[in-house]
């Protein structure tokens, strides 16, 4: 087996890099290649793996094995040649704020309340971390603002390699049991923590960090965090929708949320008025069907399915067979057929067969659709 140098360790913003192949080998996803030395960094410890190119291939995956840093390609090389590695950097400074946001988040998160991170995820829309505990949203809020001062102090991160003598003697974070040479991250007055992936210099470089979501998981919670340029980008959306409803609603942004309540409720009271509406509409109905009739088929444009079997039933009282259908004839009817003396699971079938209906149901009842003309409906049932 190869080892391969890890040149992201030595230096975390190098970005283009030369190394000699010293193994390619065809695999199920595409060539794996490996190098003497690489910039790659491969997927690990909730941070994914880094693209770009390797001469002409595109780097698809990077995937650590034992001393080997495996390299998804979509073609091969010759072992023994040279190669010139080039990163897509814009998406690995993104992964490198983002990690050491969530450190300093999961840092403060821990000295404060004492919970540890036991999950985490940088994930294509956001930074989740799930804790070992809850927290309350002013909790949430008071760790955002205590991040956010670390980043505007512009701390120095640190990373450190220390012995197992002195690794005894550290109060650090750490999801696992470590072997052999641990890799610490510092980050002054916010967090002490066992890592192997990239961060950036300065937590100054860090950006902005938002926690936009909570939800229980577990018996703890998970925090949805934007950081950096991915924080920026979100305000921006959200600045520009915001914008957009003020517009709307032609109030200023900052009177939006109100001018919504206002909308809800004016909403419900439309609804009430609707519904109080329908039912004059529906007893209107029942009483001009008279009592004892035959037959009582109705059609109506807006009845709900609740509405539509309350009237078939209300009907059913006073006829021996209702039928009620709402829709229209370019979208087709809902309907619900009763009757305490026709056997209208029989009627259903026919009924479906010959109007290209869908349904059914027991007696006395039965429901469902039909994509008909009103005056062939009508024809099947009165004749």
């Amino acid at each position: 087996m190869n080892r391969t140098k890890r040149l992201y360790y030595e230096n975390a913003y190098c970005r283009e890099f030369d190394a000699r192949v010293t193994d390619c080998r065809e695999g199920k996803q595409g060539w794996e290649v490996i190098l003497d030395q690489t910039a790659f960094y491969p997927e690990g410890g909730g941070q994914p793996a880094d693209q770009g190119t390797l001469g002409e291939a595109k780097v698809l995956d990077v995937k650590e094995d034992g001393e080997e840093v495996i390299h998804l390609c979509d073609r091969p090389f010759e072992p023994g040649s040279t190669v010139h590695g080039t990163l897509d950097w814009d998406r690995r400074f993104r992964f490198m704020q983002q990690h050491s946001g969530e450190h300093i988040f999961s840092g403060i998160v821990h000295r404060t309340f004492g919970y540890d991170n036991i999950g985490f995820h940088m994930g294509k829309d956001c930074v989740t971390v799930d804790f070992s505990g809850m927290l309350s949203e002013d909790d949430i809020a008071l760790v955002e603002r205590a991040s956010n001062e670390a980043v505007l102090a512009d701390l120095e991160i640190l990373e450190d390699y220390p012995s197992r003598e002195e690794l005894d003697r550290l109060d650090y974070r750490s999801k696992k049991e470590l072997e052999g040479q641990v890799r610490i991250i510092t980050i002054p007055g916010a967090d002490v923590c066992a890592c192997c992936g990239t961060h950036v210099k300065r937590t100054g470089e860090i950006g902005p960090i938002k926690a936009v979501s909570s939800e229980h998981y577990k018996s703890g919670i998970r925090i949805s965090l934007q950081i950096g340029w991915k924080a920026l980008e979100d305000y921006e959306e959200k600045h520009r929708i915001t914008k957009e409803i003020s517009a709307l609603l032609s109030v200023p942004p900052q009177e939006t949320a109100e001018a919504v309540r206002k909308l809800l409720q004016q909403l419900q009271e439309l609804k009430a008025a609707n519904v109080a509406m329908k039912q004059k509409q529906l007893d209107r109905i029942v009483q001009e069907t008279p009592e004892g009739k035959e037959r009582a088929v109705c059609f109506e444009e807006d009845l709900n399915p609740v509405e539509v079997r309350m009237l078939a039933d209300r009907l059913s009282k006073k006829a021996r067979f209702a039928a009620v259908f709402s829709g229209n004839e370019e979208e087709g009817y809902k309907y619900v057929i009763c009757s305490a003396e026709t056997d209208v699971a029989a009627f259903g079938k026919r009924f479906n067969e010959a109007l290209n209906g869908r349904g059914g149901g027991r007696n006395p009842m039965i429901q469902g659709s039909v994509a008909a003309k009103r005056a062939q409906i009508e024809e099947f049932l009165l004749t």
